[in-house]
């Protein structure tokens, strides 16, 4: 196959595969298109005239909610000139007018107790559209409670015919030895593939659970128009499954948690979906649930008819560093060595971009399984070996070492080197400790931290040149484990897990995030720009007054958007209250737009009556969380 007929092939495998970005100027799904891609082929703002940007308007969810919301993390979709998102503390849906922001309808289910008891309390991330290609348009969203709600687009209405009265109760299909009620949620808009709508389930934070016993996180399939269940899909085999000799003691009856609380992936033409699993029961212990725990911490693909697992690659072994993965894999067609390849990228906590052929499960470049520390901790067992990606290399820093602590001054260098004293420090994979181990430590310090690394924000895709963008942050955790038999029947829970550097400032060394742009036909990075200034709190500290200090980058994470002309990017939750536009080429900043807030969604792209708007969910603790549309002055 000649080289511009392998470029043809490409170009209609992604069209035909989900991960061609956005089509006639919408945005129809959460990642843009199936393949979470979140790339559109918009110019009309380019380099030339970024610079004056504008707020086109703003929606406030100040009053969606017995009280604001200040960070919303609703990414809304477009769709035939109407755009639909989550809002407020008890997750309303809203459907807006596309150029003005006025509020066409909105819908709000009074769960009460329920509500008020679920772990997943606040606005979510968004729902998903469905349309049969003619008068049966379809909005669904799940919500605090853990029901899946169908919506008429138009008005709003709830859909006759689906569930009961346009409502599932999705805790009837929960399976586990726990009162799901106030356990398990979902923050996370549900998958549509074909005539199957697929959910994946979320828990309450794994530091310090009560209990090693918990309901499981089973990913279930749906009919779209009916809710009629089709299939169930458990990250944690039974007996007679494959990966059930993973789970020694036979913990796999009782263990829980390994659901899919970050959104997910299809390829609508293989009719397979991609799940990144989490971990299971216990974030940080794992001696009641001895071994690899399959298929936990693991990308699993699935075939969206019938459920059935099609292949499966576990990234943590045994997962103890609450490294589960938070990020929607991304589809992307390349061609690696001359050869075309369907491909499917998985970003993770770690730092890690895990790339396979989506088709096979097959490493697109090798991944090593080679040795990492063992615990010392009493009862538990570490997997001998983890999986290390040769391709890419990670887009942040791995592991501590003294040579990573803050060095401004040789004074605050000092006191770094004295704090990290009575800490185990180490390399990636490095376990947690005890609180009070015999050796005189008080903990490991992990990095990436607890949080990524990557997270839910992700990256995004240039299906036209191949390059990933990745956002990431760089701030270690404490892993301290703590006897409390009063708080839980594990062995060990989560101590303090918070630790500040020299002074109040950082602990290690900056940049404190940054985005990376990778060269997926290569595996090689291309650039890498910290992710904002130095923080104020930085610039301004006492102890630096007179130090050069160079551009940091906010420990936060960015939402990113690309298009045709432009990466467009904010701080993240806690950054500077702005936007900025980035050169695909170089990184460097062509643009900053001022924002009413914080960036704490993910921005969106889409032309409207020929004017093209950018619009992504900002606030403060002055300012509740709103939609800010930015656009280019009219002429």
């Amino acid at each position: 196959m000649t080289r511009g007929l392998v470029f043809v092939f490409l170009l209609a495998s992604s069209l035909a595969s989900g991960q061609s970005g956005t089509s006639n100027g919408e945005w129809r799904f959460y990642g843009a298109d199936p393949g979470v891609t979140r790339y559109a082929l918009l110019d009309a703002i380019h380099p030339g005239n970024v610079s004056k940007l504008e707020v086109a308007w703003t929606f406030s969810a100040r009053n969606f909610g017995p009280e604001p919301e200040i960070k919303g993390e609703t990414t809304p979709l477009m769709v035939d000139g109407v755009l639909y998102a989550t809002a407020g503390l008890t997750r309303n849906v809203v459907a807006l007018d596309a150029g003005t922001g006025e509020l066409l309808w909105m819908y709000r289910l009074d769960e009460g107790e329920r509500g008020k008891k679920a772990p997943r309390r606040f606005s979510g991330r968004g729902v998903a559209y469905w349309t049969n290609g003619a008068h049966d348009r379809r909005i669904y969203f799940v919500t605090i409670g853990y029901r899946l709600v169908a919506l008429d687009a138009g008005t709003g209405h709830p859909v006759p015919g689906f569930g009961v009265d346009g409502i599932l109760d999705l805790m009837r299909d929960v399976n586990g030895l726990v009162d799901p009620v106030g356990a398990i949620g979902s923050s996370s808009p549900p998958v549509i593939v074909g005539d199957v709508i697929v959910v994946g389930p979320a828990f309450s934070p794994g530091f310090r659970p009560p209990t090693k016993e918990n309901s499981r996180g089973d990913l279930i399939g749906y009919d779209v128009r009916t809710g009629k269940k089709l299939w169930t899909f458990s990250p944690i085999p039974g007996p007679g499954e494959d990966g059930v000799e993973t789970w020694e003691n036979e913990s796999w009856r009782y263990t829980g948690n390994a659901g899919v609380w970050a959104p997910f992936t299809a390829d609508p033409e293989l009719g397979y979906l991609y799940l990144p699993v989490e971990a299971p029961t216990s974030d940080f212990y794992g001696g009641h649930r001895l071994g690899d725990n399959l298929f936990s911490s693991t990308l699993v693909c699935l075939d969206a008819r019938t459920g059935r697992r099609v292949w499966h690659y576990q990234l943590v072994h045994h997962d103890i560093w609450d490294w589960d993965i938070p990020t929607p894999p991304i589809l992307a067609n390349l061609e690696v060595g001359g050869r075309p390849i369907r491909a499917v990228v998985q970003l993770t906590k770690q730092s890690f971009a895990y790339v396979f052929d989506r088709v096979t499960g097959a490493p697109v470049w090798p991944i090593e399984e080679r040795p990492v520390p063992a615990s010392d901790v009493p009862g538990e067992r570490t997997a001998p070996t983890q999986p290390f990606p040769t391709k890419p290399a990670p887009f942040d820093r791995q592991g501590v070492s003294v040579d990573d602590l803050i060095d401004f001054t040789p004074e605050l260098r000092r006191e770094a080197l004295e704090i990290v004293k009575s800490y185990r420090l180490g390399p990636l994979f490095q376990p947690p400790s005890l609180a009070n181990a015999g050796d005189g430590t008080k903990g490991t310090l992990m990095l990436p931290g607890a949080a990524g690394g990557a997270a839910w924000e992700s990256g995004a895709f240039d299906p036209e040149t191949s390059v990933l963008y990745v956002s990431s942050s760089t701030s270690p955790t404490l892993l301290a484990l703590v006897e409390d038999p009063e708080k839980s029947n594990l062995r060990y829970i989560a101590g303090p897990m918070r630790l500040e550097g020299p002074r109040g400032l950082p602990l290690v060394k900056p940049p404190w995030g940054r985005i990376t742009a990778i060269d997926l036909r290569s595996g090689e990075h291309l650039w890498m720009q910290p992710n904002g200034d130095t923080p104020k709190a930085v610039a301004e500290h006492p102890a630096l007054q007179g130090v050069p200090l160079p551009r940091t980058g906010s420990p936060s994470r960015a939402g990113i958007l690309v298009t045709k002309t432009l990466v467009f990017a904010g701080e993240g939750w806690g950054g500077w209250n702005g936007f900025y536009a980035y050169d695909k080429k170089t990184g460097d900043i062509l643009a900053r737009i001022a924002l009413p807030g914080a960036q704490s969604g993910l921005p969106v792209t889409y032309l409207h009556l020929g004017r093209q708007y950018i619009v992504v969910s900002a606030g403060d603790a002055e300012r509740p969380a709103s939609l800010v549309a930015l656009a280019l002055p009219r002429e």
